[in-house]
């Protein structure tokens, strides 16, 4: 017989999908970061749609998230990201600015 109640296997099943799904995500997110040379906007974009998606996860580990994850994906972000795209210019541009 388990020691533990169908209730408790239930939740624990659930977040360790959570845990694995946010792991994914991470991992995810950093191997972008490190590999695709993303314009820094774009980097910071990919950063807080991994954020949002994270807390969505786990709705009160916020100061865990800022704590760990920040400041991990910021090093990337300073580390790997290019300086902001310029929008090249059309010709008709610099007349009607």
């Amino acid at each position: 017989m388990s020691s533990v109640a169908p209730a408790d296997s239930a939740a624990l099943a659930d977040e360790k999908r959570r845990l694995r799904q946010l792991r994914m995500i991470v991992d995810l997110t950093c191997n972008v970061l490190m590999q695709g040379r993303l314009p820094r906007d774009e980097a910071e974009d990919l950063v807080a749609a991994a954020r949002r998606r994270a807390l969505e996860l786990f709705p009160d580990k916020e100061e865990t998230y800022e704590l760990i994850l920040a400041p991990r994906f910021a090093r990337l972000v300073r580390e790997f990201a290019s300086p902001k795209k310029e929008r090249p210019l059309r010709p008709f541009d610099s007349i009607f600015r």
